[in-house]
């Protein structure tokens, strides 16, 4: 579980381990990582902090995992930024980019190759990946370019990971969510920025109706899969946005 600080990670991986699962809690400071295995019990949960742009310390993620918990049966691909907000492009700076797609593309990537090979050579063999892709992974806000571009792609590699998965049973979704409540998205709240220039509040849903889905998707038997659910606040402007 990367991302497991915050947000949509710690109320998953609250959710998963409260249903029985053993939890490896990935993200880069230590500390959040704590307070998320502190709300289950903490024997089944693992607090590994991890940079997931960084390949050594995605290697030192899954030999974390494995060692202690013997295999790995699911990842959720979590992790992931907005990147500076409300930045038109020509003014996106190309460091801004990069942090960007090292995080959200390169980091799933790499944690999804890590999972694959460990789920390709245990035995029993497979496993189950889940990519956090977004509402924005199939319709863009304005001045948002490095984010959505990272969500399209992330759906690409999803589409991939699954095709070639099947073979070693290694079944591969994604959930696209829209405004789910979050520190992340508090501003949805106060006004976002909206097609026609205008500045509106969003309507949000409770985060943890995204982790009961993610559960529902964890939990499947590997000879079936959710290949893409969207889970959106029911309001919010996205059917028809723009």
């Amino acid at each position: 579980m990367t991302g497991a600080g915050s947000g949509i990670g710690r109320a998953v991986a609250v959710e998963l381990l409260r249903a029985g699962w053993s939890v490896a809690l990935a993200g880069r400071r230590t500390e959040p990582l704590e307070a998320t295995a502190a709300l289950a019990p903490k024997a089944a949960a693992l607090a590994v902090r991890a940079d997931v742009s960084r390949p050594e310390d995605v290697d030192a993620l899954f030999a974390a995992t494995t060692d202690r918990f013997g295999r790995v049966d699911l990842l959720f691909n979590n992790a992931g930024t907005f990147g500076p907000g409300g930045v038109p492009v020509e003014e996106l700076s190309y460091d801004a980019w990069r942090h960007v797609v090292d995080t959200n593309l390169n980091g799933a990537f790499l944690c999804a190759q890590a999972a694959y090979r460990r789920m390709k050579e245990q035995d029993p063999q497979g496993g189950r990946i889940i990519n956090n892709g977004s509402i924005s992974a199939h319709t863009p806000r304005p001045h948002s370019a490095a984010y959505t571009a990272t969500k399209h792609a992330l759906t690409g590699l999803t589409k991939s990971l699954s095709l070639d998965g099947r073979p070693y049973g290694i079944a591969v979704g994604q959930i696209d969510i829209g405004n789910a409540a979050t520190d992340m998205t508090a501003r949805m709240e106060t006004g976002a920025l909206q097609a026609n220039g205008e500045v509106v509040p969003e309507p949000v849903m409770d985060v943890a109706d995204v982790a009961r889905t993610v559960r529902h998707m964890a939990e499947l038997p590997l000879a079936a899969n959710v290949q893409f659910a969207t889970v959106l606040a029911t309001a919010m402007p996205y059917i028809g946005r723009g």
